[in-house]
This record gives structure tokens, C-alpha cells and sequence, in this order.
């Protein structure tokens, strides 16, 4: 089907109303549920193929994810949709205000491949549950879990109601032409300039869900043993391929040594001592981004790891030792098992490094000191993040995730996601046995005196 003729035929299903009721949007997300159950299995062969994913890791961080999130969703929609009451200011006396939703209309979502299956499922349980029509985008770049969607989708949802449109920047710019109501994107920054760009000239809401260099603080304080562990499950998740993976390491001077040391030894207590033998460790999405993230480490000073296997397309869990702040590694965000050291001497440089560069989509420190947390917490800006851990913030769907500023605007998980896809309607509905006249011309002194008063 071209893609102007299925945004016409999602329209057009749009406006009969269907999609808007309680029952229908329950129902739907209950279809999907069963359908990734049918289907699990051949998406965790997919993220296989695609990504090298075990099939633990694939339940842990694509399909389980997903399916807690849409428990949440089903549980609470109900809850969600009821229009809400609110004070009614006196001078609007007597009356009643609430707000109320509804859906956009045909919304596009735009998933990236480094969690093909997950960054393209939990908006589009938001986008059901709002009562939406959806178009799904998935990366090319993860083409068998495209195959995967597609073929779930259509045997779940009839094309007028949700869609997958396969293909690679063609299929986008011919997306992006279109008159959507609603764009949901995640992925890179320049692409995310493209969409909110197309965006404007239908004046469309955009969500992007983009990324950065999120910086991960280490003070002196900190339980080293722990968080070097904890660190490193963050880094080499997904062989470093996630947004909201720890981009670079800043450690104080006083415990760098010893704290580095308890990196390498996780690195090979979780990885083994030669990690691209290990068959749970992650590849390269493709040989474009293995040869880049091996040229960002060129010249640098290795400590772990530094090289990688063409023919599978795996890295080694990378540790960059002395590196500088002008370095090709430290100017974008690497997105692969690299993780360059910096050092500071007090938690006024460390706070001083990060605030001059752009806002990150996260920020993780480690520390004992609640001075230092505040601090951090209270100085910086960025799209959320942990103390004293790394990327569990995204994984619960009680909270919003997103960024700020270049890593990104808006957020999703959860109602977040609900209210994300949906418009909110304030009412009021004004009583008919009572009409003060004091709004009324002619305005005399005394209404000018009852009217300061109703609205001082």
C-alpha cells in the first residue's frame, strides 16, 4: 500500500471513533500482548541476527520491558481516560472545571535499531492507549527484527488502525512528507533536526528521543568495588550500543588507580578474559559503525580492550586511559564498548566540565557524600539518570524518561507515554440560574472595585 493512501485510510478510520472508546483501546492492547507472546520467540531470534543479543539479554532489555510496560498501561488506562476535576477560580462562580483527553489522530513513530523491538513497542502502547491510529517506522539498520514487527503487526491490526512501513531513508523522507498529527522519533541528533524540521511545516507536536554524552561521576567517597560493577554492566550493555549508556568516566584523582582496576576486573569476571569469544556478548549493528567506533579510539592510550573482529563485528569491552578533552572521542557520542577515563581534583571542575558542554540524555554519579548529590542534582541539567547506579532510571514505568535541550524534548513510559499521545481539553461548564453582570459594559467604578478583588 503507498504510504499516502494508508495515512488516508488511518484518517479516515480515525474519524468513525472507534479508536477512542475505553473498550476498543483495552482490547487492542491486549491483542498486541498476545501477539508478542505468539511471536517472542522469533524476535529473540531476530535481536539474535540483528544485534547478537543472548536471549536473556533480549527478555531482559526488549521484550520483558515491553510487556511489564503494557501491564502497567492496561492496569491504570481506565484511570487515566476519566476526565479530571479541578478548582473553579470564585470569579467564574458558578461553575464546574475539568480536563479531559483525547487522542491526535495518525500518529508516525520513528524507532532506532539499537533496541529495534522495545523503542518501537513502548510508544506505540502509549499511542493505542490514547486512541491513536499509528504508523510504525522500524530501522533498517535491524532488519530482521523489522521483518518481525511487520508480520506481528499485521496479524494483530488491520492496516487502518496500525501499520508498519518498512525501507530505509526513502521510506523516511516519504513519511515525513506526510500530514501526521503526532511524531514520535528516537534516534540520532541530526536525523531528529530532519524530522522536527518536516515537522514544521504541518506545525505537527514532535516528541525526540535523542541522546548525547552522558557523563558517569566516581568521587572519592564512592563504594569503588560497587560501582565499577555497576558501571560496566551500564557501559557493555548491548556492546555499548544503548542512548543511555555511560559515554565517558569522570574519576577523581585520588581513587583512579585502584578504581580502575576494579573495572578491568569486572570487565572479565562478567565478560571473560577474552570477550569476543563469549556467545552473550552483543556485535556491532554493521560494519559502518564497528569501523567507526574503532577509528574514535586511534591514537588513544589503551588500557582494556582496543580491538575488535571484523568478521563478527564485535569490539572488546574498551577502557581509554588519559584522555583529552579535545579528543575525536570525547566529540560525539560513541555508541559503541569504549569508555575514555578523565579525571578531576574537586566536584567544582567535574560539575564545571559537564555544564560547558551540551545537556546530556543522562548523568550517573557515584558517591556517599549528600552534599556532592545535591550539588549535582541541583547544578545540572540533563534527562535523568542514577545515584549510585546506571540506566535503571528508564526501566520502570512509574517515571517519565527523556532529555533536555540537544538530547532531546519530551518524554514517554508509563502515563507519561498516555499523555505524550494525547491533547488535554480544559472545560468549564458555567451554570445557567446565576449570571453576574460585573463582566458586562458599561464598567463602572464598582464593578472595577468587585473585579479587583475577585482577581487580586
Amino acid at each position: 500500500m503507498e504510504i499516502s493512501s494508508l495515512v488516508e485510510k488511518q484518517r479516515a478510520f480515525f474519524q468513525k471513533g472507534i479508536t477512542k472508546t475505553p473498550q476498543f483501546r483495552q482490547k487492542a492492547l491486549e491483542r498486541l500482548e498476545k501477539g508478542i507472546r505468539r511471536y517472542e520467540k522469533e524476535i529473540h531470534q531476530a535481536l539474535r541476527k540483528d544485534l547478537g543479543k543472548s536471549e536473556f539479554e533480549a527478555y531482559m532489555t526488549e521484550v520483558g520491558l515491553t510487556l511489564s510496560e503494557l501491564t502497567y498501561v492496561k492496569k491504570h488506562l481506565s484511570a487515566w481516560m476519566r476526565p479530571n476535576g479541578v478548582p473553579t477560580p470564585l470569579a467564574q462562580f458558578p461553575a464546574k472545571s475539568f480536563e479531559m483527553t483525547e487522542p491526535y489522530g495518525v500518529v508516525l513513530i520513528m524507532s532506532p535499531w539499537n533496541y529495534p523491538f522495545m523503542l518501537c513497542m513502548e510508544p506505540l502502547i502509549g499511542a493505542i492507549a490514547a486512541g491513536n491510529c499509528c504508523i510504525v517506522k522500524p530501522s533498517a539498520y535491524a532488519p530482521h527484527v523489522s521483518a518481525v514487527l511487520k508480520k506481528m503487526l499485521s496479524a494483530v491490526f488491520p492496516p487502518e488502525f496500525a501499520a508498519v512501513v518498512e525501507g530505509g531513508r526513502e521510506e523516511n523522507s516519504r513519511l515525513l512528507e506526510q500530514r501526521f498529527d503526532y511524531i514520535f522519533f528516537t534516534g540520532g541528533k541530526a536525523v531528529g533536526q530532519l524530522v522536527l524540521e518536516k515537522a514544521a511545516v504541518h506545525l505537527t507536536p514532535v516528541t525526540l528521543e535523542l541522546g548525547g554524552k552522558s557523563p558517569c561521576i566516581v568521587d572519592e567517597t564512592a563504594d569503588l568495588k560497587l560501582a565499577a560493577r555497576r558501571l560496566v554492566f551500564g557501559k557493555y550493555l548491548n556492546s555499548g550500543q544503548t542512548c543511555v549508556a555511560p559515554d565517558y568516566l569522570l574519576v577523581q584523582k585520588s581513587v583512579k588507580e585502584p578504581f580502575l582496576n576494579y573495572v578491568k576486573m569486572w570487565i572479565h569476571k562478567m565478560l571473560g578474559k577474552n570477550p569476543l569469544e563469549n556467545p552473550n556478548y552483543p556485535k556491532m549493528i554493521n560494519k559502518k559503525h564497528y569501523h567507526r567506533v574503532l577509528e574514535l579510539i586511534k591514537g588513544e592510550a589503551i588500557l582494556e580492550g582496543g580491538f575488535g573482529e571484523e568478521a563478527r563485528l564485535r569490539i572488546a569491552p574498551t577502557v581509554l586511559d588519559y584522555v583529552s578533552p579535545d579528543s575525536p572521542v570525547m566529540q560525539e557520542e560513541i555508541f559503541g564498548p569504549v569508555l575514555p577515563v578523565l579525571t578531576y581534583d574537586t566536584i567544582e571542575e567535574a560539575e564545571t566540565f559537564i555544564r560547558d558542554r551540551e545537556k546530556p540524555l543522562a548523568l550517573y554519579l557515584f558517591t556517599k557524600n549528600p552534599d556532592t548529590e545535591q550539588r549535582i542534582l541541583r547544578n545540572l541539567s540533563f534527562g535523568g539518570g542514577c545515584v549510585n547506579d546506571t540506566i535503571i532510571h528508564l526501566a520502570t514505568s512509574r517515571m517519565g524518561f527523556g532529555g533536555v535541550g540537544a538530547s532531546g524534548m519530551g518524554s514517554y513510559h508509563g502515563k507519561k507515554s498516555f499523555d505524550t499521545f494525547s491533547h488535554t481539553k480544559s472545560m468549564v461548564k458555567k451554570a445557567g440560574w446565576l449570571d453576574l453582570p460585573i463582566r458586562y459594559q458599561p464598567y463602572t467604578k464598582g464593578k472595577k472595585q468587585l473585579l479587583r478583588m475577585f482577581l487580586r
